[in-house]
């Protein structure tokens, strides 16, 4: 990624929701208390470290809204000043949402989808980095997000190239519309990813990804 980010740095809306769901699909089955969330408003982590988050939300008509914050990476501030990251942004963006966030200081980055393209405002020029790449590194990298996933299962450092592997099939057959239950249910418990814990919720998991729309 670019520093700071720039809007080339996402990937397409439907690739981000597609891992997005993923990675919340793998964390609630597999963690005690999960922070990814999926409502209304769209995907949410909660927390990717050090209070950081993000949220993804996907609209009719192909536009989506991508914004976050990573604490230890983002510049919220300039002269003293809140930067005004909505500056200009469409009719169509969830200003009642995205102003209450703004008003709590939440944001580090906002981008917004349309007309086949990401669009950030103007960054100021003292804008040293808005903390895309703390907070979610996935989000230009499918890499990153084959790692993030497979950390989720949280089992010995010895299988987290066959869980990567795994997901990556799994993140395959969503991009081809052939996700399914049976896939799913194989993901989360094939061969070491229950090992030393317990067993991955799948009901959870399952409510997610059909909520989501990412099953056949």
């Amino acid at each position: 990624m670019h520093t700071p980010s720039r809007p080339e740095d996402l990937d397409h809306p439907e690739r981000l929701w597609a891992r997005a769901a993923i990675m919340a699909m793998a964390d609630a089955a597999c963690s005690a208390r999960t922070e990814f969330a999926l409502d209304e408003d769209g995907l949410w982590c909660h927390s990717t470290g050090a209070g950081g988050w993000w949220r993804l939300s996907v609209f009719d008509g192909g536009r989506a809204v991508f914004c976050g914050q990573d604490p230890d990476g983002s510049h919220t501030h300039v002269g003293g000043e809140q930067i005004d990251f909505l500056a200009g942004g469409p009719d169509w963006l969830p200003w009642d949402l995205l102003r209450e966030d703004a008003d709590g200081n939440l944001f580090g980055f906002v981008y917004w989808w349309e007309d086949d393209a990401w669009r950030r405002i103007p960054y100021p020029e003292e804008m040293r980095e808005d903390g895309l790449e703390g907070a979610a590194p996935w989000a230009g990298s499918h890499e990153e997000f084959l790692g993030l996933t497979a950390s989720s299962f949280d089992v010995p450092h010895v299988h987290e190239r066959a869980l990567a592997e795994a997901v990556d099939r799994f993140a395959a057959l969503v991009r081809e519309g052939r996700a399914d239950t049976a896939a799913v249910t194989a993901l989360l418990t094939g061969p070491g990813t229950a090992e030393g814990r317990p067993a991955p919720r799948v009901d959870v998991a399952l409510d997610i990804a059909t909520r989501a729309g990412i099953l056949a």
